[in-house]
């Protein structure tokens, strides 16, 4: 192939053609292939990469199944290269992410924050700590990592709101391999706060860490506005990025916020009414209305997912345990769990279909809170499987319960 790679200009092949040879030379990068040799394939045989060829070709890397983490984070930093500066870029008639308070507009605003955050903020107090790992420049370090925590939000949006539409329209890629560089961005950062809490003079290691997430926040950057944004954009409806617009504030925002509530061009997604129709159940009648009330009300959060593996159904009280979205509504529930966590959905489910549980218990430490987390396999009255309910609470202020209590207060 080498021997042409000065030609390009006497290459041309139709569109099969081209995905091939575009698939042929990443499956050579990914079967340990040398990456300035890609590059010059790339650059040969194909120049510029549209959306939807990355669209493709992602899909061809989640077919290839998961993969250990140093081997994805080696992978998808080479991809991100090879992909720099040869985006084509596609002409649209409308940019709606250009208007404030369009989720594209408040997440590049987020992205603004955080590129200041790790380059002109991080890395300074970086570079000072490499001179003299001091207290008070150890401190700053952990102010710092205190403020790239607020990640966490920008991620949550991207991957409870961004990837459930992709995935509508046929697009895996970002859920099964960005979620997992987020997670393991996520982690470092974590990682790296808890070495500076109990900083015991490793200083390389501390280095090495930090400047790891300063490149991955960076190329992260460049892989949602470059890539991700734009694939959002070509495919989701006005309805859609309205859906997500009202339900970001559910989740939060990462060092600043939306300037302005997006108003589109027409008229915005009217909501629907409630039925007042009733519902006849076994042990009394409830409209609608009150149904749905009674469940919002309870002191715990109930999510029900069908036989199979759809949500179908979330609670929406005042105080959500954990993030969720009307996104997640018709979505496996296997692409709403980071990916490192999904084969304990798959082993759970496996055993309620089978019939070997009913319920399964588990209970961890959620920021302030102890939240039990009970699953329990619906069945109807034959004992056929009919779906999952899970059942979320924060069982801290229960066990600080003592004595009894016997009056009103």
């Amino acid at each position: 192939m080498s021997e042409i790679i000065n030609n390009r200009e006497q290459i041309t092949f139709n569109n099969t053609e081209r995905m091939e040879t575009l698939k042929s030379i990443f499956k050579g990068l990914h079967n340990g292939g040398n990456l300035d040799e890609v590059k010059a394939h790339f650059d040969a045989f194909i120049g510029k990469v549209t959306i939807d060829e990355i669209s493709e070709l992602q899909l061809e890397f989640v077919n290839e199944g998961i993969m250990p983490a140093d081997e994805l984070m080696r992978l998808y930093a080479q991809h991100t290269d090879i992909f720099m500066g040869r985006i084509e870029d596609e002409e649209r008639l409308q940019k709606p992410e250009d208007q404030p308070g369009h989720p594209v507009h408040t997440f590049k605003l987020e992205n603004r924050e955080l590129d200041k955050l790790v380059k002109t903020q991080l890395q300074v107090h970086l570079w000072q700590f490499e001179k003299e790992d001091s207290t008070d420049n150890v401190f700053n370090l952990i102010e710092d990592i205190n403020l790239l925590m607020d990640i966490q939000k920008h991620f949550s949006r991207k991957e409870n709101l961004i990837f459930p539409y992709l995935e509508k329209y046929g697009i895996y890629g970002p859920t099964n391999n960005m979620w997992r560089i987020d997670d393991f961005i996520v982690d470092a950062i974590k990682n790296a706060r808890s070495k500076l809490a109990n900083y015991n003079g490793d200083k390389k290691a501390m280095i090495d860490v930090l400047n790891w997430i300063i490149g991955e926040v960076t190329a992260m950057i460049y892989r949602e506005e470059n890539i991700l944004f734009p694939m959002a954009l070509k495919n989701f409806t006005e309805d859609e990025w309205v859906k997500i617009a009202h339900e970001s504030d559910e989740i939060g925002f990462c060092l600043t916020g939306p300037e302005a509530e997006w108003k589109p061009e027409r008229r915005a997604l009217d909501e629907k009414a409630i039925s007042e129709g009733f519902i006849k159940m076994e042990t009394g009648i409830l409209s609608l209305k009150q149904l749905e009330l009674l469940l919002n009300h309870l002191p715990v959060d109930i999510t029900f997912i069908d036989q199979d593996d759809v949500v179908r159904y979330f609670s929406h009280g005042k105080e959500r345990i954990f993030a969720r979205t009307k996104a997640i509504i018709g979505r496996t529930v296997q692409n709403c769990h980071p990916p490192r966590s999904v084969h304990v959905v798959e082993d759970l489910l496996a055993d309620f279909k089978a019939g070997r549980k009913d319920n399964e218990d588990f209970w961890i430490k959620a920021r302030d809170k102890y939240v039990l987390i009970r699953y329990f396999a619906i069945r109807d009255e034959n004992g056929t499987y009919m779906g999952t309910m899970e059942f979320t609470q924060n069982i801290g202020p229960i066990k600080e319960i003592e004595g009894e209590k016997r009056i009103l207060s």
